[in-house]
């Protein structure tokens, strides 16, 4: 049964990688991951949101990469140290800070990539998800992070779980079944994996190739690649039957979308 993150929306899925900024917008301060970052790829006619998300020193869940402030607001601070009104002080100019909560609850039609990026996050991230989870796909390069947050979801007994995209191990175990063309152990990673999110290669190492989009594809489990901003790379991909891009420039990718169909 296919997952509602997945229904009603055309291939191939353009996720727009912590929201969109225009070279206009950078110029302007404005910040990926920011409020008008998400509001500007949904502007921009993206269906789906890329974002990361951390636990604030008060409990808030928000969206942001970066373990520390230091690269986006020069501030040295890491997040958890940080609460959500100082955040919020510190992100005025940028674009503003946006919540999970607010971000869900913001943009109804929006569906949200969200990576778990520390732990510590994963009870009040399901927390937040749990009314929104028909539009949610969880991911983490951590398999143990992203399984936490489900089995947090699981425990709430609030129906429909969101989707998932596997972690590092998995991706690693299916890389490793497709080079010794073993569809059993393929199958048998893929197990309670909606989408495989790979670059599409790994410290030299071609991770996407068409054995294995074709492997995924066999068992019913989606290819997406990031971080691919150049339009020739896009097209290329989509070649080789990948489902969706993760891109800083939705917009491009937006276009090229609509080329394919």
């Amino acid at each position: 049964m296919t997952h509602p993150w997945f229904a009603g929306a055309s291939l191939p899925r353009i996720l727009a990688h912590r929201g969109l900024v225009t070279a206009e917008a950078a110029k302007a301060g404005t910040a990926e991951n920011s409020f008008a970052a998400v509001a500007a790829a949904h502007a921009a006619g993206a269906t789906y949101v890329e974002s990361d998300c951390h636990l604030t020193a008060d409990g808030a869940v928000v969206l942001f990469h970066d373990v520390t402030l230091t690269r986006v607001t020069g501030d040295p601070r890491r997040i958890a140290d940080v609460r959500l009104d100082e955040l919020e002080k510190l992100m005025a100019d940028r674009g503003g800070l946006i919540t999970l909560r607010q971000a869900l609850e913001g943009f109804p039609s929006v569906r949200f990539n969200l990576d778990v990026k520390a732990s510590g996050v994963e009870e009040q991230m399901a927390r937040d998800i749990a009314p929104h989870a028909d539009r949610v796909l969880v991911a983490s390069f951590s398999d143990d992070r992203r399984r936490r947050v489900l089995e947090a979801l699981d425990a709430m007994g609030r129906g429909i779980r969101p989707a998932t995209s596997g972690g590092s191990r998995t991706i690693a175990r299916v890389v490793s079944a497709v080079s010794m063309r073993s569809d059993r152990l393929v199958e048998r990673a893929l197990r309670g994996v909606d989408a495989l999110q790979v670059p599409e290669r790994q410290g030299g190492l071609p991770i996407v190739t068409k054995r294995f989009v074709d492997a995924a594809h066999r068992h019913g489990v989606e290819v997406h690649v990031w971080t691919v901003n150049d339009a020739a790379d896009m097209r290329r991909l989509l070649g080789l039957g990948v489902d969706g891009i993760v891109t800083d420039h939705a917009d491009v990718g937006l276009r090229v979308a609509a080329e394919s169909h």
